[in-house]
């Protein structure tokens, strides 16, 4: 009977180890591939004729740069500033909202600086403070806002530079909520195009950047109000006028000269223009609405919105080799489609793309599960999606294990039988 036992105890040991070294480990692709392709700089202003001493031409999805002249310059930035004072205060207070003039909001605007007659006690609604203050450019309003998120002007500035250095400003600082005029208060045409393009993710700010004309209801302190949009740009009855214009911000101040944010979309593309410190070109015409249409006009004639991969197409594929024969051959398929901006000439077949698979990929693999990433470069802009398994992938290793498990319990049975029979 020793004999038997040890022979049993042999033989599933054997077995066991079969098992053991049996295992095998995934392999993958490299998971890179490169294709050929190069990257150009922006456009230099040089074949532009511009007047501002500072502009730039940003695409308002992936904030790549197509035009730019003294874009990373400190400048003043006047009335542009509204729009960080905008987006701060959407992000902090509901529309609905009623704020109530101080005297000192109402009566800390200079003398010839914009306003919207606004009297110390008269309490408005957020939505009409936001109108005035965006669409006529009402600068009271910015301080009767910053006081009501903040307590006094000097604290919401103080949310203004966090927001502005959350966003990526390096060249900014600023004082007041209005843009008036402050030898500490400044920007760079780049600063306030990536504020600008933060802002344009908000639907609300785009309504009312878009409006040609507000009111602010009577009240018990005033009249009714009208008033018109600054910008010119979306005025139709306007020598400036651009059909593609979808909304803007201006500015002005004696040292700040005329400035201007706005933004234009034409076949699915929208781009973002800045301009600062314009003046009048040799004809006397306005060089900040001049520059902006000619900006736009180069980005829509040059760059196009293209789409780039669409989802639920496959790829690429990898081999998962501790997957079933029938299992392991597994396609890889984009989980999102990708949309981007190229120049008008590109070709897909110059797309430079970069595949990352997820570490220690092994099955079982679920059909649809996240097994890594695909990264498509165009012009120096990347755009990601994640990469799903078009299938399930079985674990060869578990059926192989479940197998040899069977097959020793058969053997062990089949000796035990044999053994007894010589034993009797």
């Amino acid at each position: 009977m020793k004999l038997k036992n040890k022979l049993i105890i042999m033989i599933f040991i054997f077995f066991l180890f079969i098992n053991i070294f049996s295992l095998s480990y995934a392999e993958t692709s490299s998971g890179n591939t490169d294709s050929n392709s190069s990257s150009d700089e922006a456009t230099s202003t040089n074949q532009l004729h511009l007047y501002s001493d500072a502009a730039i031409l940003i695409d308002s999805v992936s904030g790549k740069v197509l035009c730019g002249k003294n874009e990373n310059v400190r400048m003043f930035p006047a009335s542009t500033t509204k729009v960080l004072t905008a987006i701060i205060a959407l992000e902090n207070c509901d529309l609905s909202e009623k704020m109530t003039a101080s005297y000192n909001a109402v009566m800390s605007i200079p003398v010839g600086y914009s306003n919207a007659a606004i009297q110390p006690g008269e309490t408005l609604s957020f939505q009409e403070l936001l109108d005035v203050f965006l669409v006529h450019s009402a600068n009271e309003a910015g301080f009767i806002i910053a006081e009501h998120i903040s307590g006094s002007v000097e604290n919401f500035s103080v949310l203004m530079n966090q927001k502005a250095q959350e966003l990526g400003c390096v060249n900014s600082n600023f004082t007041n909520p209005s843009g008036i005029h402050d030898e500490n208060h400044y920007s760079t045409a780049y600063d306030l195009a990536i504020i600008t393009k933060y802002c344009m993710e908000n639907e609300t700010f785009r309504n009312i950047i878009s409006k040609k004309s507000c009111k602010v209801a009577a009240t018990d302190k005033y009249q009714e109000r009208f008033f018109s949009n600054t910008n010119d740009l979306i005025n139709p009855k306007s020598k400036y006028y651009y059909e593609y214009s979808i909304g803007g911000k201006t500015g002005f101040s004696t040292p700040a000269k005329n400035c201007l944010i706005s933004a234009s979309v034409k076949d699915n593309l929208e781009l973002i223009s800045v301009i600062l410190h314009a003046q009048s070109t040799e004809n006397g015409e306005s060089a900040r609405y001049v520059d902006s249409i000619n900006l736009f006009d180069y980005g829509f004639s040059n760059f196009k919105i293209q789409d780039i991969a669409s989802k639920n197409s496959v790829v690429e594929e990898t081999s998962i080799l501790n997957g079933t024969k029938n299992t392991r051959n597994l396609p890889l398929i984009l989980k999102d489609s990708i949309r981007g901006i190229t120049p008008s000439d590109f070709e897909l077949s110059d797309l430079n793309y970069k595949i990352e698979l997820n570490d220690n990929l092994v099955a079982p693999i679920a059909e649809g599960d996240v097994v890594g990433k695909i990264t498509y470069s165009i012009d120096g802009i990347d755009y990601s999606s994640d990469l799903l398994a078009s299938h399930n992938v079985e674990d060869s290793n578990l059926i192989v294990i479940i197998g040899q498990i069977v097959l020793a319990f058969i053997v062990l049975i089949i000796l035990k039988k044999m053994l007894s029979k010589n034993m009797k």
